[in-house]
């Protein structure tokens, strides 16, 4: 495999697993986001998938997002008779954002995009040395 090649795939890594951190943090910072009147829904978690694409300029499988799509699973009810959103019964719908499991998502996706950096830095290293040999 040529060093362009990893170079490349390393980059189409970078940009999944930077997508995948904006999607996790934007679940993060709405986690308590309940609805504003009765009836309504509150965030719902956003999840993400992705794909492997043939780059026929490089002759290389990529990854990319295929999806980014709202999460299945019940939303969680808590009494709080008090809140505008409740119902007659006194209860608010709040996410179905897991803090627990997006915290493990997102520890997940950083040391997929430090290993995509370290490649990246090791193709780098190689195509200095191969440089330097030249020169030499």
């Amino acid at each position: 495999m040529s060093l362009e090649k990893s170079l490349q795939i390393s980059f189409a890594g970078l940009n999944a697993q930077s997508t995948r951190l904006r999607v996790i943090a934007e679940n993060m910072a709405n986690a308590q986001s309940g609805p504003t009147a009765p009836g309504g829904e509150p965030y719902r978690r956003k999840v993400i998938t992705f794909k492997s694409v043939l780059d026929k300029t490089i002759g290389a499988n990529l990854v990319k997002v295929a999806h980014i799509m709202p999460g299945k699973g019940e939303f969680e009810r808590t009494y709080n008779p008090s809140h505008p959103a409740a119902d007659a019964q006194g209860y608010v719908l709040m996410p179905n954002v897991n803090p627990l499991v997006e915290m493990m998502d997102m520890h997940e996706a950083q040391r997929s995009y430090e290993a995509n950096i370290t490649t990246i830095d090791a193709a780098k290293a190689m195509i200095s040395r191969t440089i330097d040999l030249l020169r030499g």
